[in-house]
């Protein structure tokens, strides 16, 4: 196994609680959610009519205007998000060797909205009517190739597609690559498929939440799960050999991805249990690390109460009753498909900057869950902590990170 520390040096954030880091980290530490009624079409006649958008994101303000009529929403915030953690960096793509940079996305849903616009066109006006960008604006990997092309990143690229876990998935090749050799791989995860369509299919989940009050929709481990709320958004990292960082002039950088681990739950009907305990282990494994070493969990938190107890049986059997702090802060965000592990990354780095767990919004922390779950903001030194994503259909996945001496 390489020796290479992997330092995240750039965070680029497009979330409904905050369009960029600072007013992100801010909306987060004060609880404030990005949690309502859904503008972007009319919910009415949709049993589920609350989502997590952003809100006032004019794109014209952002890109050029050749990249708007190609491009799906999810695209679009990709595409500011990838500008922001590049700045955030402080790379130059002119000055750096292009085939030493690469992306590695993650997504679980495409282009939805710009797939169903060319479908009414379709059907409506006729096929003269759907765009050519169709071929490329719908696919799973257009963030990636996007991104590549506005920045000419030209090195080891790719997509992950394992629904919400692969924002973590995406991470950990992208740790790969640099280890092979890479410079820089910028990484993470955006969706964004508020539309009819978009939500038609996650529908069919039968997961999501249908309560029609946004402080009481989303509500991991608490008595009152009834589900999640879709949100739209993510992050996008920047990802470097430590020591290419050093050369490179970094001042500072927000940590290290020390670890990894990934499982595939077996059928339903197999007689089998559930293995996001073995990706924990896993990921401790990997990093070096015991149990004891974490500071900070953030939890996949999936709303839905067989789910949700999966997910604290394992906690507890790692950690012991009450071994970690817990914290939920997507419940301010909802869940935001393949954008949403990697936004969780960017929060447990930023709490390791500031020394702050943020909290778990509008949750009771149910007493058949033996957690300690952060509901307020707790000020605390934070060194260590564990990231979890699982996909439907079985997917689990769990990164640890830790924080970097970089003086």
């Amino acid at each position: 196994m390489s020796s290479t520390k992997v330092v995240v040096t750039g965070i680029g954030v497009v979330s409904p609680n905050g369009f960029g880091v600072r007013e992100y980290w801010e909306a987060t530490r004060a609880s404030k959610s990005g949690i309502g009624r859904i503008e972007r079409f009319d919910p009415e006649q949709y049993p589920s009519k609350l989502a997590g958008e952003i809100d006032g994101f004019v794109v014209k303000e952002h890109l050029p205007s050749r990249l708007v009529p190609q491009t799906d929403r999810m695209t679009q915030l990709a595409l500011v998000g990838a500008e922001h953690a590049l700045a955030d960096a402080g790379v130059s793509v002119e000055e750096a060797d292009e085939y030493g940079m690469g992306v590695m996305t993650a997504s679980s849903s495409g282009g939805f909205e710009f797939g169903q616009e060319q479908l009414r066109n379709l059907w409506s006006k006729g096929s003269q009517y759907v765009s050519a960008y169709q071929s490329f604006a719908w696919f799973y990997a257009v963030n990636t190739g996007q991104i590549s092309i506005r920045h000419g990143l030209r090195g080891p690229s790719g997509v992950v597609v394992s629904d919400q876990a692969g924002g973590l998935d995406a991470l950990a090749h992208a740790r790969r690559l640099v280890r092979k050799g890479s410079d820089l791989i910028l990484s993470g995860g955006v969706d964004a498929a508020i539309c009819p369509w978009g939500w038609v299919a996650q529908l069919t989940t039968g997961r999501m939440s249908t309560q029609e009050r946004p402080d009481r929709a989303y509500l991991p481990f608490d008595a009152a799960a009834c589900g999640y709320v879709p949100g739209e958004g993510g992050a996008l990292l920047i990802l470097e050999d430590a020591e290419a960082a050093r050369r490179r002039g970094v001042s500072e950088v927000y940590g290290e991805i020390c670890g990894y681990g990934s499982t595939f739950d077996p059928a339903p009907d197999s007689g089998r249990g559930p293995t996001l305990q073995k990706a924990i282990e896993i990921a401790l494994a990997d990093a070096g690390l015991e149990a004891g070493d974490i500071d900070v969990v953030f939890a996949d938190a999936s709303g839905v109460p067989e789910l949700d107890r999966i997910e604290a049986t394992a906690l507890t059997e790692v950690f012991g009753p009450r071994g970690v702090a817990v914290t939920v802060p997507k419940t301010m965000t909802g869940r935001l498909g393949s954008g949403a592990a990697p936004l969780d990354v960017a929060t447990a780095l930023l709490a390791m900057r500031h020394g702050v767990i943020p909290p778990t919004a509008n949750v009771t922390l149910s007493p058949d869950y033996d957690l300690d779950l952060v509901t307020a903001v707790r000020e605390t030194p934070v060194s260590t902590a564990l990231v979890l994503a699982r996909g439907h259909g079985g997917f689990n996945s769990a990164v640890v990170l830790r924080s970097v001496d970089w003086n």
